[in-house]
């Protein structure tokens, strides 16, 4: 008797799994994040927004320093090619400890995956400066990487949604911003957001008084994360920075100032009322304001806030900034956020060319809808209809059948095999398709066809020539 093979160990196959942050994506969740996309997109075009798509890459270069020290050690590095050659061993295993050490080494990396959409942006502007008809106005939907701790409502690799506005200064620019985000919250039927509204002018005369422009960085560094850690926190924070307790005591006053917008704006006009850049970002506030009042509708469906804590810790903002809150009823926090960047392009050589923007954050904005459950129920259907497959020659029937209304714009699927009838109803049934038609003998024989309304059960006979109009109108 022949000995038996010995089953050959099965040799590299890997566990599936992903990088932890990032996400797959089934069609139900590509359609609703379609729905949002789509409805985001519509409005963009509306205020005469047009597309932009740039690199997922940027040089190094590009990124650094224009996030701040906490948004810099998010970026995302790319190793450079050819690191393992022998007569580059040496530079690169010298390379590595002072990239360990927060170092960036150009021998081992000269590019890094975008952390945002508004650099690349500026970056665009900067190079096509000279062919663009100004103000340009663009509007970009992609991917960007952050090196963050993943949790909910927060990734590694998740989308961003942008307005922008590069060539003016008006403040028109950012009344129609906060108009983009109002109609947006309409379409999506999202209730109870808040727009909030702080000047990157009122931090800067804030910092003026605590010693100087230099106290702005970690002034609004700590800030910014007050929601997070806490106002005991943020004096602590601002003490190992180098404030003294006198600079601390003027921003815990300028943190307490509370009532409705306007008392808001009337005791920091007392809390700074010797700085012209103060007054420069309350005028623009109180524009903005009067602006959005004689704009609201009933469709609105987010208030406007003056929220003196806002920082938003990015180095580049120069006016007015913006930050959505989702409603209170879950438990995510921004869902948007954006302000004006009056110097942004100086920084790659191209002075005066002024911007301003907003971002929506895509991937809250889905959690936010999930959990609020405010999807509508056609957005999960892909096909309209299905045909059964009965044998050949009435699927040869439904091909032609299928191929009359795909033209007029249904979506519809031939079942891949002949099959029993339960069978294909569970199929239709677990794609939400809503009609299923049906051509036995009998219905081939006298040019007809069965269509049934699943969720509904009610059948109709229709002739194959009316079959197009009657699903159209259904």
């Amino acid at each position: 008797m022949a000995k038996e093979e010995k089953q050959k160990p099965k040799t590299n196959i890997v566990k599936p799994s992903l990088p932890q942050g990032t996400r797959d994506f089934g069609p139900e969740i590509v359609r609703k994040r379609q729905y949002i996309l789509q409805s985001i997109q519509s409005v963009f075009e509306l205020y005469g927004f047009q597309p932009l798509e740039t690199p997922a890459m940027e040089q190094l270069e590009t990124l650094m320093g224009k996030y701040g020290e906490e948004g810099d050690k998010l970026i995302f590095k790319v190793l450079n090619n050819g690191l393992d050659h022998p007569a580059k061993e040496v530079t690169a295993r010298e390379g590595f400890e002072k990239l360990l050490s927060g170092k960036n080494v150009k021998e081992l990396t000269e590019r890094a995956l975008k952390y945002d959409l508004t650099i690349p942006f500026a970056r665009f502007i900067a190079m096509n400066h000279g062919v663009l008809v100004m103000p340009f106005k663009r509007y970009q939907i992609q991917p960007v990487w952050r090196a963050d701790r993943p949790q909910k409502g927060r990734y590694r690799e998740f989308y961003q949604c942008d307005a922008d506005v590069a060539g003016s200064r008006s403040l028109i620019n950012e009344a129609e911003f906060i108009s983009i985000y109002q109609e947006v919250f309409f379409k999506l039927n999202i209730q109870g957001c808040e727009i909030r509204i702080n000047s990157r002018k009122i931090l800067s005369a804030l910092a003026e008084q605590c010693g100087g422009q230099h106290q702005l960085t970690p002034i609004t560094i700590a800030i910014d994360k007050l929601d997070k850690i806490g106002p005991d926190k943020v004096k602590e924070e601002l003490l190992q920075r180098g404030l003294s307790s006198d600079q601390i005591d003027t921003i815990e006053k300028y943190l307490s100032l509370t009532g409705s917008n306007n008392e808001k704006l009337i005791a920091l006009k007392t809390l700074l009322p010797s700085s012209s850049q103060a007054g420069e970002g309350i005028e623009e506030i109180e524009y903005l304001l009067q602006v959005n009042e004689k704009m609201r509708s009933s469709n609105d469906r987010s208030t406007l806030l003056v929220d003196l804590t806002l920082a938003r810790g990015l180095n580049y903002y120069t006016g007015v900034i913006f930050e959505v809150k989702a409603p209170s009823t879950v438990t995510i926090g921004s869902i948007g956020g954006g302000g004006r960047y009056d110097d942004l392009t100086g920084t790659f050589g191209v002075e005066g060319i002024p911007g301003a923007g907003i971002s929506f954050g895509v991937d809250r904005i889905y959690d936010v809808m999930e959990e609020l459950q405010l999807f509508p129920d056609s957005v999960e259907v892909g096909s309209k209809v299905l045909f059964f497959n009965l044998g050949a020659a009435e699927i040869l029937a439904s091909f032609s059948l299928a191929k009359e209304l795909r033209k007029k714009g249904i979506a519809c699927e031939l079942f891949h095999e002949q099959a029993k009838f339960d069978k294909q109803f569970k199929y239709a049934e677990k794609k939400n398709i809503p009609y299923v038609v049906i051509i036995g003998s009998t219905e081939l024989e006298e040019n007809i066809c069965t269509v049934k309304n699943i969720k509904t059960g009610k059948q109709d006979k229709i002739g194959f020539a009316e079959l197009g109009d009657f699903l159209v109108k259904a």
